[in-house]
Formats: C-alpha cells, sequence, structure tokens
C-alpha cells in the first residue's frame, strides 16, 4: 500500500480545486435519496450509503457503507410528499417520537414528520452527513 500526498486536488480540466484538510472536514460524508413510501425503503441514488433499514412506518436507519470516526457528525435533510393535506414536514434525525435514540458510527435513525408531529412514509427522504 502507498501513499499519496498532495496540497490541491484538481478534476482534469485543471478546475474545482479542493485540498485534502477541505475534503476530509467539508464534504459530504454520505448522503442518499431514497423513497419512504414503498413496502421497503428504495434508494435512488446514494454516497457512502449501504442500505436503508425500514423500522417502521415512517421510521428508517441510514446505514453507511464506511463507518464514521465518531458519532459527533451533522446531518442534514428533508422530506417531500405528493399527498395533499399533510401541513408542514420537516426530517427528525436521530431520535422517534417513542424516546429512542440512534446516531452511531455505522448509521442514523430518521423519520419524516408533518405539523402534528406524526411519522409518515415520505415519497421523497434525503439525507446528508457532514463530519468525521
Amino acid at each position: 500500500m502507498s501513499t499519496l500526498k498532495t496540497s490541491n486536488i484538481q478534476d482534469t480540466s485543471g478546475n474545482n480545486n479542493s485540498t485534502p484538510e477541505q475534503i476530509n472536514q467539508g464534504r459530504a460524508k454520505a448522503w442518499v435519496n431514497f423513497n419512504g413510501e414503498a413496502a421497503t425503503a428504495v434508494i435512488r441514488n446514494h454516497f457512502n450509503v449501504s442500505s436503508i433499514t425500514d423500522e417502521a412506518a415512517g421510521d428508517y436507519t441510514v446505514n453507511f457503507t464506511n463507518a464514521m470516526a465518531n458519532a459527533d457528525y451533522c446531518v442534514s435533510g428533508g422530506a417531500a410528499d405528493t399527498a395533499t393535506g399533510a401541513g408542514y414536514r420537516w426530517l427528525a434525525v436521530g431520535s422517534d417520537y417513542e424516546s429512542n435514540f440512534s446516531k452511531t458510527v455505522n448509521g442514523v435513525r430518521v423519520q419524516p414528520a408533518y405539523a402534528s408531529a406524526n411519522k409518515y412514509q415520505a415519497a421523497q427522504v434525503y439525507v446528508v452527513i457532514h463530519g468525521d
């Protein structure tokens, strides 16, 4: 095994500069776009996500292909639905309404929710992970 050391990385056109530190600290370590309406969550596209565990209706665990260095990473995301009348929507991260908490180096639990704090099976679920 060999080590490549560099102070700058560019694409083949000489554009899109990044330092190793920027890549390590500022770039998404994992992300996923999935359909939560199906009987089993269906991944549309992803990076560093091996699978989605469907815990229950509107309750998912995003499993990482490569573990994070620690569980102090940041999670952001969102949810959208094709149904009408559901009100405001958001993505609960790391915990559910039954007070379970699951944010580990191997994955994070997420739940689409709407105005009355009810979990639901969203057509579009987006999760992005930043950290070490």
